[in-house]
């Protein structure tokens, strides 16, 4: 999500042109944005279990799909655009994991790891290898924290599930790399402890 070869101003005005109505805007900048796309997309996939039956490039029509039926949001800038991309490729992530469940009968939960990328402070559960949580526990608890600080939640959103560093992420949100690692901190121990039922 970084910068590539189109300026931020080039894809926030078509963003721009497209909230207007424009419907070409979108297929212009879907281009400009693609790597960063596949990127995003990737980085989602690593987190899941191995053999998940979603392949990134699927990952990213599906988004594009949904996109497509959203145009009437007011995009303000490339942040947005991303940060909504992100949100709905974990949307369509969850939904796999649930028809997958009910496939099963309830059983087969899909579980990715919660591992050094998330940074798993030592003397919590599972600092001592990769620990294992399901991802509609995740989910859920993900959205308990979206409703107590909804910028915290985001920077889960882009850190565990879209890969990003540090900088990415403050670059994409707009804010300072120190707020950004504080919000993490925070966010990861409320985390940890929802999931622990605490």
């Amino acid at each position: 999500m970084t910068p590539g070869t189109a300026s931020r101003h080039d894809v926030t005005r078509l963003l721009d042109a497209w909230s207007a109505g424009d419907a070409a805007a979108l297929d212009r900048v879907i281009p400009l944005v693609m790597d960063d796309l596949r990127r995003l997309a990737r980085a989602f996939m690593a987190r899941q279990a191995p053999g998940h039956t979603l392949e990134p490039t699927a990952l990213v029509h599906e988004a594009y799909l949904r996109l497509v039926g959203h145009r009437t949001l007011p995009w303000e800038n490339r942040t947005q655009f991303f940060a909504y991309v992100a949100a709905t490729m974990r949307r369509i992530l969850v939904n796999h994991a649930r028809d997958r469940k009910a496939a099963k009968r309830g059983g087969g939960s899909v579980r990715l790891a919660f591992d050094e990328a998330f940074d798993v402070p030592a003397g919590l559960p599972g600092d001592e290898e990769a620990r294992a949580v399901d991802l509609l526990e995740l989910d859920e608890a993900l959205q308990g924290l979206d409703r107590l600080d909804p910028r915290q939640s985001r920077i889960v959103e882009l850190r565990y599930f879209g890969g990003l560093s540090v900088e990415e992420t403050a670059r994409t949100m707009d804010i300072s790399a120190r707020t950004v690692k504080r919000e993490w901190h925070s966010a990861r121990l409320w985390l940890l402890r929802a999931l622990d039922g605490g």
